[in-house]
């Protein structure tokens, strides 16, 4: 039955994706042309420096080529950060005067493993050898552009730790600043308040619209920026089989399971060929008849499909099961058997030593002490069994140990072989000592499990032809009448659905519930492509796709939907808070308390540090600053605070005593600002002036 498992195989897509340092040494041995559309046009401009579209051509179809399956559009994104960050950081670097020589680029090139590590230029002592890198490259002139481009990558990288060391010398912490952090920490104010919640007043109360979160947006622009983006809705006509090519399916590998008669041209007689249930050979018929082919393998319960498992696992040799449907497959399955012990499950506790491929050993021991210290252990377990858990704890070493040394269910062959021929060669409860490559292994075997091997004729379900044409017919009168037709009101007419707008940037791949459909995308953001455009896709595994491009937004700004949940909450708070005001009157906490139907509370010993109120209030840092800045009974006007619009009187403000140093608190503050030099570039990219014409191009 491991066919069944070939069937999931089948539907997965495994996509290895690389990684692109930032000064990363790619190796350009050779430079050919990708399959992109060329054209003089510059692919973009970084603070007015132009980055040519054939140098960044060459690059991303080096980054593509090196990335085991990373798609054009995903090598175009990596290799324009890498430009961008190179081109904001070597202006950076120029401006300081930063120069680097020859020892600092060489030790920057011997980080490098395929230099660094590179036999070629080791010493006898298996060091890296500077003359040898030297004499080999002037041995090898053609080689000269590969050492220019690394020593060029290298002097990026040397200036790169340079300018890093420079950011983080000028990061600073003054005196004043750990006084100031002392004293929010350390000063309490006591206050009486009233407060007003914004939770009294019911959110469909209060409107909030789109020019409204607009207007907000165009307050902080750079919070809210965003791409040009089009938001695209789309009609799927799926080409999947009917009920009708399910029946005939069904009906046919139902066929298959009893006898037929065929005429033997050779004989000129009829002949009579056995079916599933009674063929001879079932291998050759398995391969004859299914469209996945025959596996021998044993599988256990647990991994048979979970709706038939109990009927397929029971099944008596040589009998036949469906047919019954298995993900996108019709399928009938014959019984050749079960066998004992396909899979097993297993605890280990694993004592390494030096010289032994453990990774992590939590204690350096020669292979005379792990030997003795596994026996030693072995001892203890077949005194106590219930001890292994707890000894797997604290002893292995092997990242097993945090599950008390369970490895799970695995078939043959899959551990290394001492291992796996104790396991399979002994019974449940068995404790025994073994030794591989990566130590000593005391092993308790836990479980077993039987498995049954099973001949299976799945045939994929999908659509006829006639099935697959109609709906082709059908999406192309959709998409020539929808030219000059109300889109939704033609979905409607034809049955069909219109999924609501997807918004897409110009570079993104993913589209909505479909996934990677970057045709899509880039046919949304091409010239020709205006409001109301419309085109068919035919999507590999779906079937066809009628988009619309229903809104273009180029005003810099995050779409409306995506920002009506973090920005409306705020303007219904706003509007809360001009309606709580207009009762908060009174020349009193109590006169306002009245006013608006709630009570005077108490707040005592609040820091600016911890600006907490009790009660479920949480954070009210404004309300407790506007307490501090209060002298001593006097009233505050209203406050618009997180939770709600509050008045306060300051009752007291207990100050603490000035310290003589406050190198505690500029320590502490130090260490806070420790990994501020990794905003340094994110705003080197908000200020700079970035040109992104990749879109006009085919990525």
């Amino acid at each position: 039955m491991a066919v069944l498992s070939k069937i999931r195989q089948h539907s997965a897509i495994m996509i290895g994706v690389i990684a692109l340092a930032l000064f990363s040494f790619i190796i350009q041995d050779l430079f050919t042309k990708g399959s992109f559309g060329s054209s003089s046009k510059d692919v973009g401009s970084i603070n007015g420096k132009d980055v040519s579209f054939e140098d960044f051509r060459i690059k991303v179809s080096n980054v593509e080529k090196s990335g085991q399956g990373i798609t054009a559009t995903e090598a175009s994104k990596r290799v324009w950060d890498q430009e961008v960050t190179v081109a904001l950081l070597s202006a950076e670097f120029e401006k300081l005067g930063l120069r680097v020589g020859e020892k600092h680029i060489l030790d920057i090139l011997k980080g490098d493993q395929n230099i660094g590590k590179n036999p070629m230029f080791l010493n006898a002592a298996g060091m890296f050898d500077v003359a040898k890198f030297k004499e080999y490259f002037k041995s090898n002139p053609e080689q000269a552009q590969y050492l220019k481009d690394r020593e060029k990558d290298a002097e990026l990288n040397a200036k790169f730790q340079i300018y890093n060391t420079l950011i983080k010398s000028g990061i600073y912490t003054t005196e004043s600043e750990g006084k100031f952090n002392y004293e929010i920490a350390s000063n309490k104010v006591n206050f009486a308040y009233v407060a007003g919640l914004y939770s009294t007043i019911k959110d469909s109360d209060v409107k909030v619209t789109d020019a409204e979160i607009v207007d907000f947006m165009k307050l902080s622009p750079k919070k809210f920026k965003s791409e040009e983006t089009r938001n695209v809705e789309y009609v799927l006509i799926e080409d999947k089989a009917s009920v009708a090519d399910e029946n005939e399916i069904k009906s046919k590998i139902n066929g298959l399971l009893s006898g037929s008669v065929v005429y033997n041209q050779a004989t000129g007689k009829n002949d009579t060929v056995a079916g599933f249930r009674a063929t001879s050979n079932v291998v050759e018929f398995v391969n004859s008849n299914s469209d996945v082919p025959y596996d021998s393998s044993y599988v256990a319960k647990k991994d048979l499909p979970a709706v038939d498992a109990d009927q397929l696992f029971n099944l008596a040799p040589g009998a036949v099961y469906g047919p019954y449907v298995y993900e996108k497959y019709y399928c009938v399955s014959k019984s050749l058997g079960k066998k004992a012990g396909v899979n097993a499950k297993a605890s280990h506790i694993l004592i390494g030593y030096e010289g032994s491929q453990t990774p992590n050993t939590k204690e350096k021991r020669t292979k005379e002490e792990a030997k003795a210290k596994a026996e030693g252990i072995l001892a203890q377990v077949n005194a106590n069994p219930e001890s292994f858990l707890m000894l797997a704890f604290t002893s292995s070493d092997d990242s097993s140990a945090q599950q008390g040394g369970d490895l799970g269910y695995f078939g043959q062959n899959q551990m290394v072989k001492p291992f796996n021929d104790f396991v399979f060669n002994s019974g449940i409860g068995k404790v025994g000592l073994v030794e591989t490559q990566y130590g000593f292994h005391i092993i308790k075997i836990t479980d077993k499990q039987d498995g049954v091997r099973l001949a299976t004729v799945a045939q994929k379900i999908e659509a006829s032809e006639a099935t697959s044409d109609k709906a082709f017919t059908q999406a192309t009168k959709f998409e020539m009448d929808a030219a000059d037709k109300d889109f939704n009101k033609l979905a409607k007419e034809m049955g069909l659905t219109v999924t609501p707008g997807v918004s897409v940037k110009a570079m993104d791949e993913n589209f909505g519930p479909l996934g990677n459909q970057r045709a899509i995308v880039r046919w949304a953001f091409e010239k020709e492509s205006k409001e109301g455009s419309v085109k068919r896709f035919e999507v590999a595994n779906v079937g066809h796709v009628i988009a619309k491009v229903k809104a273009i937004d180029n005003s810099g700004l995050i779409p409306v939907d995506q920002a009506r949940p973090y920005v409306e909450s705020i303007l219904k708070n706003k509007k809360k808070a001009e309606m709580l005001k207009a009762k908060m009157n009174g020349t009193s906490l109590e006169a306002i308390a009245k006013a608006t139907g709630s009570a005077v509370q108490q707040a005592t010993n609040v820091t600016l540090e911890n600006p907490v109120l009790t009660g479920g209030v949480g954070q009210e840092p404004k309300v407790v600053g506007n307490a501090f800045a209060l002298a001593a009974n006097k009233l505050s006007a209203p406050i618009e605070g997180v939770t709600g619009v509050y008045v306060v009187k300051n009752t007291s403000t207990v100050k603490a005593p000035a310290l003589k140093s406050y190198a505690d608190q500029v320590a502490r503050l130090k260490g806070q600002s420790a990994s501020d030099v990794n905003r340094v570039l994110p705003a080197l990219k908000e200020d700079a002036d970035i040109k992104d014409n990749r879109k006009d191009f085919n990525y």
